[in-house]
């Protein structure tokens, strides 16, 4: 996976970097496994606007991600590796031996043709789907559980991972992508590898109207509003607003805002680094 650098033809072409693509197989989606999605535009279900710099874009059908893994011990073979507007990562199309297909999200390393399992007793290789009481330590693993059966939830975006430090008991401990140290129940499934895509976070949309088409309208910075809009607005000429806080008045930058009974804080061992 390789940026891509355009000749500076136009303004928006002179910064442009973004994904060459030369990893994506095939150019049209596998039609049993998309649906249709339509675009909320930041409204709710009485048409108020409740998140702002949400709108337009272009049109986008959604693909059905196996986020459970749960056709185990079932081979599957890697038909193609495909591009998803709805996230990051690239997603891969699997072709199982009993007939059906299935998109995963797709690690780093995964080749068409190279084959795929899920369930116990299956070789900790890039791609499969195991459970965390089998996976060896010090191994990188994305799409982890945190139920049993629950389906994927954490290292699911682009260029991602986590690794698993060692057992305690029936729980797991995981290292997460933010510096987090988390218990997880061992009976929850990971998969092999680091998240496809690694360098989208290097990508740079070059012109205005391109992040246009991802959806995303202007977004106003609050400084330069004026007191009855935001808590950082107002003062003469180019003040700076005051300490950050939130439209609302939460304070920004180092304020916590986690409920400090939240049940899940005891499988938290170490807190994300600021």
């Amino acid at each position: 996976m390789a940026l891509k650098k355009f000749k500076p033809t136009t303004s928006g072409q002179r910064f442009k970097l973004v994904s060459a693509m030369d990893d994506i197989t095939a150019t049209s989606p596998e039609k049993s496994l998309l649906v249709s999605q339509k675009r909320s535009g930041g409204r709710n279900n009485d048409g108020k606007m409740t998140v702002r710099s949400i709108g337009g874009g272009h049109k986008q059908k959604y693909r059905i991600i196996d986020f459970k893994r749960d056709k185990e011990n079932v081979p599957a073979t890697v038909q193609t590796i495909e591009y998803d507007p709805n996230r990051t990562a690239r997603i891969a199309l699997l072709f199982y031996a009993d007939g059906e297909k299935r998109y995963i999200v797709a690690p780093n390393g995964l080749k068409v043709g190279q084959q795929v399992l899920s369930g116990k007793g299956v070789q900790p290789e890039i791609g499969n789907s195991l459970y965390l009481s089998e996976i060896p330590f010090g191994t990188v693993i994305h799409n982890i559980e945190l139920r049993p059966g629950q389906g994927a939830k954490m290292a699911r975006s682009a260029g991602s991972s986590a690794q698993l430090m060692s057992r305690d008991g029936k729980f797991a401990i995981i290292k997460l992508p933010s510096g987090e140290t988390r218990m997880i129940l061992q009976s929850c499934k990971a998969t092999i590898g680091m998240v496809s895509n690694t360098e989208h976070n290097l990508e740079v949309s070059g012109k205005a109207g391109r992040t246009r088409w991802f959806g995303r309208r202007p977004r106003t910075r609050a400084v330069v509003m004026n007191p009855v809009d935001h808590p950082m607005g107002g003062g003469e000429g180019r003040a700076s607003g005051g300490h950050p806080r939130s439209r609302k008045g939460i304070p920004a930058k180092g304020y916590k805002t986690r409920y400090p009974k939240k049940a899940s804080s005891k499988y938290i061992i170490e807190r994300r680094k600021k």
